[in-house]
């Protein structure tokens, strides 16, 4: 109950404190560590434009750890393997269950792969594609269409896909979009700057959700 406490705590308000957030760093062999500029680049941005008050520098995590409940926010990337064992999946679900968030952006070739780790999370549960109307692509930033693509991977459309707890999306997962390329200094994939600013106002809305939901 205390862990669960504390990060109830944590989630109250968007700026009444400093926060931080966190990336998960997982075992498997995939990339964990990719797009090292992006949530450096994605705090700034909400810190600007939101009114969030997010220390600098996210600090990482590891799935069996009981760190993970002090932070409202996880985020996940990669390309390649990623396994949970029964310790990391149970501490997810819980984690998961009583208030925390994951972002999960596929960054090219993760897939096959987060998709067999979710069913271990969440075996009674299956992923649902998040409709253009949901409110996290409604505000502080309107997106219309829905979740914006970044980079064309296989040329398919962009999709969100979630798990919602009591109502309250606790999982989300984008895939076809690549939201943390779009949050990397521009030098590093020279994306136009209209697609760079559609990825962090995405990027704004989640942590927008996180922190009002």
């Amino acid at each position: 109950m205390k862990r669960v406490y504390s990060l109830v705590l944590l989630c109250i308000s968007l700026s009444s404190y400093s926060q931080e957030i966190a990336l998960l760093k997982y075992n498997g062999g995939g990339d964990w560590y990719a797009n090292p500029t992006a949530l450096p680049n994605l705090i700034r941005f909400c810190n600007t434009n939101i009114n969030t008050a997010i220390l600098p520098k996210p600090v990482t995590v590891e799935p069996g750890s009981s760190n993970i409940f002090s932070y409202p926010f996880l985020h996940m990337t990669g390309h390649g393997n990623v396994v949970f064992n029964a310790s990391e999946v149970l501490n997810l679900r819980n984690y998961l269950t009583s208030g925390g968030f994951i972002h999960i952006d596929d960054n090219y070739g993760m897939d096959q792969y987060i998709r067999k780790e979710f069913k271990k999370i969440f075996p009674n549960n299956e992923l649902v594609e998040i409709p253009a109307n949901h409110t996290i692509f409604q505000k502080p930033f309107l997106l219309p269409s829905g979740l914006p693509k970044i980079h064309e991977h296989d040329g398919k459309r962009p999709q969100a896909f979630g798990v919602f707890i009591k109502n309250r999306l606790v999982l989300l997962y984008t895939f076809e979009c690549d939201l943390g390329d779009g949050w990397e200094d521009a030098e590093v994939h020279n994306d136009p700057l209209a697609v760079r600013e559609k990825a962090l106002k995405m990027g704004a809305n989640i942590i927008n959700y996180i922190f009002t939901n």
